[in-house]
């Protein structure tokens, strides 16, 4: 056997070595969701009974589904979802790229170089540090907890740094500042150059900070349930948490609701997933 067909054979050895990885890790990750998959459409008899059947012994129902949502007050909580995540992605969006913008365009200011670093560091400070204070402070002397507009608040402070971090690279890198100074001299201001010639050519940015902010604060069980003690105000995760009793738990419910919470991020994630690895990957490499 010559050289080049060892070497041939070693790169087809590992392609194939690396697929089988691929594919363990995958089968890994899928399987919780195929599991839910599964199982929602059976009784609780028949997923305590054998679980990994694909149907069960009472044959296929949707009777879970109408349960589900009357216990949890779908509709209510999935409006809460709704109008908190929409909200506080929108203003993410807004006032991370309006700040990553002035940050960029005006890097020789000190003041700007040192708001990017306290942002920055920022970061790498865990939400559990500041979760007692924050129920102290906003509940206790505030009094402005069991409010949707504070859950957004929160929401946006805690998130803004890391996709200004993503607006920073993106417009550092991508846009030139030609355009602007051509937009300039066909009269724009600074806000309409923003707005018409900046912010369009952030698109790859804006759907990946955009899914990502929204899967956060769509699943977010943690911080929703510190804020919002109210009934009519809660949002998915936490309605989820009628289905758990302390002596049992109705698993063909938990596993409804599940489903009926993970649906619209999933269609978010569909529309917006072409322009995911552009978004994550630009100001990564400067051209």
């Amino acid at each position: 056997m010559t050289e080049n067909e060892l070497a041939a054979r070693k790169k087809k050895i590992s392609h194939i070595i690396m697929w089988i990885v691929l594919l363990v890790l995958f089968i890994c990750f899928i399987f919780p969701f195929l599991l839910v998959i599964i199982n929602v459409f059976k009784t609780k008899a028949d997923i305590t009974a054998n679980p990994m059947a694909l149907i069960g012994a009472h044959g296929f129902t949707l009777a879970n589904f109408p349960e589900a949502m009357k216990k949890m007050n779908f509709w209510t909580v999935f409006g809460n979802s709704l109008l908190i995540t929409s909200c506080s992605t929108v203003l993410t969006i807004v006032v991370s790229s309006m700040t990553a913008f002035v940050i960029v365009r005006n890097s020789g200011w000190k003041l700007c170089t040192l708001m990017f670093s306290l942002m920055i560091a920022s970061m790498v400070i865990p939400f559990q540090v500041l979760m007692v204070p924050l129920v102290s402070v906003y509940g206790g002397t505030l009094g402005v907890l069991n409010h949707r507009i504070t859950l957004i608040l929160m929401h946006v402070g805690f998130s803004v740094s890391m996709a200004m971090f993503m607006f920073h690279g993106a417009i550092k890198t991508n846009i030139p500042l030609e355009l602007e100074e051509a937009a300039t001299i066909d009269g724009c201001n600074r806000w309409q150059t923003y707005w018409k010639i900046v912010f369009p050519l952030l698109k790859p940015t804006v759907a990946t900070v955009a899914i990502i902010n929204a899967m956060a604060y769509w699943n977010d069980y943690l911080l929703p349930s510190l804020v919002l003690t109210k009934k009519e105000l809660y949002t998915i995760p936490i309605a989820t948490q009628a289905f758990y009793g302390t002596y049992s738990t109705d698993i063909g419910l938990v596993m409804a609701a599940l489903l009926l919470a993970m649906l619209p991020i999933l269609i978010l994630y569909v529309f917006l997933q072409r322009y995911i690895v552009e978004g994550v990957t630009s100001g990564a490499v400067k051209g």
